[in-house]
């Protein structure tokens, strides 16, 4: 799948539109494929060749990401984010550092994970992750963000 960007004078034009996953589409080896979500970072990937035997196994978007699987940690910290949303009022959001710190003390090397379990819960459609209020895609959001109960 691609996904054009338009970027003027460094400000992303595209910012704050919620990317759709693409139909399924032909590459140039006649193969229809689609886009998948990693399993371990939650990002969007296409099909590369070297996947064509066997794309409908493949879960994660690099070795990096197959050598780390989605511990208990991770779950814990998706269950974190749900069950904070839950005690807020409708439309009310969390950050990301609220559910890092109801897992552990030392909460700061948890933000990036806590961040992946977002994209994961995002691409189930439980959540949506937004910036300035405004809805982003995941997988370009830098930044600040904050976490809320998809509408």
């Amino acid at each position: 799948m691609s996904f054009c960007r338009c970027i003027v004078r460094g400000r992303d034009l595209l910012q704050g539109v919620r990317r759709i996953p693409a139909p399924a589409w032909t590459n140039r080896f006649g193969v229809v494929v689609r886009s998948k979500i990693c399993a371990r970072c939650g990002r969007s990937f296409d099909w590369r060749k070297k996947w064509e035997a066997c794309w409908d196994e493949v879960r994660f978007c690099s070795q990096k990401c197959r050598r780390s699987r989605p511990s208990e940690l991770d779950a814990r910290l998706e269950h974190a984010i749900s069950t904070l949303l839950e005690r807020r009022a409708a439309g009310g959001t969390i950050c990301p550092s609220e559910a890092a710190r109801a897992v552990a003390d030392d909460w700061r090397p948890l933000l990036e994970r806590t961040r992946m379990a977002a994209r994961r819960l995002a691409a189930q459609g439980e959540v949506e992750i937004t910036q300035g209020g405004r809805v982003v895609d995941p997988d370009t959001a830098r930044g600040a963000v904050r976490i809320r109960r998809r509408r």
